[in-house]
């Protein structure tokens, strides 16, 4: 019997848009509602299509560009994983390059071509490894280990299979906290310990009263600078305020986004 052979498989990156909410004290992620067949009205990723002269990097780094106005540094992206499950479309065979991207800040969202709707999501713990992201009258869950695509209802599953991209992407975050924690560049140019604390806390499944303040700065001072600034924007007592030093955050240009 001979095998069939694929030519040519449509690639899309896949771009997991991660910010900090400064009010709500959380981590979100952004979500788009597709406007057109398949998966319509389903909340997904923003995905685009790689052009011939570019490579996924810099397409993912477009993407944010042009879906939401924030011109980056390339050090606020990274590569997650490819995902080549044949089952994966409903239509014709599609590879994804998935990328993580790390917003230093939560700009307004305006939809744009082929989606009908864009909002940030609120990220959780739901027991000690599952996590789920809600907002917006939906709830998205992470998947066990060996799920994949589950049943599709718009308001607990996402486009494709793009739950389990978001649960591989919770892993490789809470498996770099020690070594690489770039979730922290959503943070900004400064923040205060309370808020790296309450970013290790979410990905390691504890409570905030849980990651001590002395022992987290003392076991991270490696990648931790003290800027000599003080945050005075509540009242009480000023809070330290500290920048990364191995991930320092660039200068971002803000460009109108697409409306």
């Amino acid at each position: 019997m001979t095998a069939t052979r694929l030519e040519h498989p449509l690639i899309t990156i896949t771009n997991l848009i991660w910010s900090y909410d400064q009010d709500a004290q959380c981590v979100s992620l952004l979500l788009v509602r597709r406007a057109d067949p398949p998966y319509q009205g389903f909340w997904a990723l923003p995905e685009t299509a790689m052009r011939v002269q570019e490579s996924a990097h810099d397409a993912a780094l477009r993407l944010v560009r042009e879906k939401i106005g924030l011109a980056l540094a390339s050090s606020h992206s990274e590569q997650l994983a490819t995902f080549t499950e044949p089952t994966r479309a409903p239509r014709k065979r599609a590879l994804s390059l998935a990328y993580m991207t790390f917003l230093p800040e939560q700009p307004p969202l305006h939809a744009g071509p082929g989606t009908t709707d864009a909002q940030w999501f609120a990220l959780a713990g739901v027991n000690d490894w599952q996590f789920v992201l809600t907002g917006h009258g939906a709830e998205f869950k992470t998947l066990a280990a060996n799920d994949y695509l589950v049943q599709h209802d718009p308001t607990h599953t996402l486009a494709y299979d793009h739950n389990w991209i978001v649960t591989v992407a919770c892993s490789r975050i809470a498996g770099k906290l020690d070594y690489q924690p770039t979730i922290l560049l959503t943070l900004g140019v400064t923040f205060t310990l309370r808020q790296a604390r309450t970013i290790f806390a979410l990905f390691r499944h504890v409570s905030l009263a849980q990651v001590d303040n002395s022992n987290f700065l003392r076991e991270h001072r490696k990648w931790l600078r003290q800027t000599g600034e003080e945050n005075r924007t509540h009242p009480g007592r000023p809070a330290k305020l500290y920048s990364l030093r191995d991930l320092a955050i660039h200068p971002t240009q803000t460009t109108p986004a697409a409306p």
